[in-house]
């Protein structure tokens, strides 16, 4: 089935209210931060944005966050899946309402797709009305600014990110170039809220095009 919304699962969490000195001066957390959030998923890119939407939701900070490599299907273990993320705050309170931030945009707003009937390639195009102070910090632009988030395959993701920057006057801040820990390739790409609900929309297209007939070149 095309365009059918794949659900990111929680795999754990936990918050950590008083952290050791010596975690949090590892981590890089800023001064008067004690508490820490703490949680993994079967997905990465979604997950990145759910940590921007903490951000804007709690006064918390990102202090961590990776992806693992090869991805949710080649986890090491049951809770690892393919992402850990960690976030900072002044006290347990607004480390949980982070988290809930988070977690509430997983289980609601933000997806992987199908591209094609089988269900064997996926991407991921979601539009962030504005960001956070997280993605604002990676893609170098003021917090508050209009983003899509856009990650394929690698053929698929340079092909599509190509569409996307010819359909609308959006700038493409960050490349990840392929592969990338789970093989896949995107960008963040900002503009105006409709440039890039445009862009959001042909890169989608693109790579249902690319999946439907691979060799047609």
């Amino acid at each position: 089935m095309i365009g059918k919304p794949l659900n990111t699962q929680v795999l754990s969490v936990r918050i950590i209210p008083n952290a050791d000195s010596m975690l949090l001066k590892h981590l890089g957390v800023q001064e008067g931060d004690r508490s820490l959030g703490v949680f993994t998923t079967d997905c990465d890119d979604v997950s990145y944005t759910a940590l921007d939407e903490a951000t804007k939701k709690a006064n918390v900070s990102v202090v961590y966050a990776k992806s693992m490599y090869a991805g949710s299907a080649n986890a090491n273990t049951a809770l690892a899946g393919e992402f850990i993320g960690i976030i900072a705050g002044p006290n347990p309170e607004e480390v949980r309402s982070g988290l809930e931030a988070a977690i509430s945009l997983i289980e609601n707003d933000a997806h992987f797709y199908t591209a094609n009937e089988d269900e064997t390639v996926v991407y991921y195009a979601h539009c962030i009305s504005r960001t956070g102070s997280y993605l604002s910090e990676q893609a170098k632009v003021e917090e508050g600014t209009a983003m899509v988030y856009l990650i394929a395959p690698p053929l698929e993701a340079t092909v599509g990110l190509d569409a996307a920057l010819k359909a609308a006057d959006v700038e493409l801040k960050v490349y990840y170039g392929p592969p990338t820990e789970t093989n896949f390739s995107g960008g963040l790409l900002v503009g105006s809220q409709a440039a890039c609900k445009a862009a959001c929309e042909a890169f989608g297209e693109t790579v249902c095009q690319i999946a439907g007939n691979p060799m047609a070149y």
